[in-house]
Parts: C-alpha cells; sequence; structure tokens
C-alpha cells in the first residue's frame, strides 16, 4: 500500500477508493478506503500521504493546512480547499 502512495507523481492526487482498488487488484482479498486510510494514519508519515484525499478532493482530516501546503508547492490544483481532481487525479 505505501508503494502506492509513493507513486503518486508530484503536483498529483489521488483517493483514498482510489489506492483501495489499486491495492485490491494486488491483494488477495479487498482493501477498503477506510483501510487505506487507517493504514496511512499509523505508518504514512515516510510517504506523501498529502496526496490521498478524499473522493470529493476534501484534504486529510486534521492535517488539512499541512497538505495544502505541500500540494501547493508541488503546483497541485486547488480549490476552495480541496483538490481540483478533474485536473489533479492519478489512478495509477
Amino acid at each position: 500500500m505505501l508503494d502506492l502512495v509513493t507513486s503518486v507523481p508530484p503536483g498529483r492526487a489521488t483517493t483514498y477508493g482510489d489506492l483501495a482498488r489499486l491495492a485490491s487488484d494486488l491483494c488477495p482479498r479487498p482493501v477498503s478506503a477506510r483501510s487505506v486510510g487507517r493504514i496511512l494514519a499509523t505508518r504514512g508519515a515516510q510517504v506523501p500521504w498529502w496526496r490521498v484525499v478524499g473522493h470529493d478532493g476534501r484534504l486529510p482530516p486534521g492535517l488539512g493546512e499541512q497538505a495544502a501546503s505541500r500540494l501547493a508547492a508541488e503546483g497541485c490544483p486547488l480549490s476552495a480547499g480541496r483538490v481540483d481532481l478533474a485536473r489533479a487525479r492519478w489512478r495509477g
């Protein structure tokens, strides 16, 4: 899972659900968007966690300002505190 997060290019973003679908293709059993969030919350400090957002572009809970700052520095399009997924979505 963490390898998938690392593969999201700078300036792009993906969703918890997109990562769950990608991981499910690689795992023997399905992976949920919630489990992606749990993994990032507990073991994601060493990967670009800020590139993973909610299905509607919402930034990670409690870390929105830090994520927005990092995403903006990478040139990721943001609008009203959300990632513009129409322009920045990465699906692997």
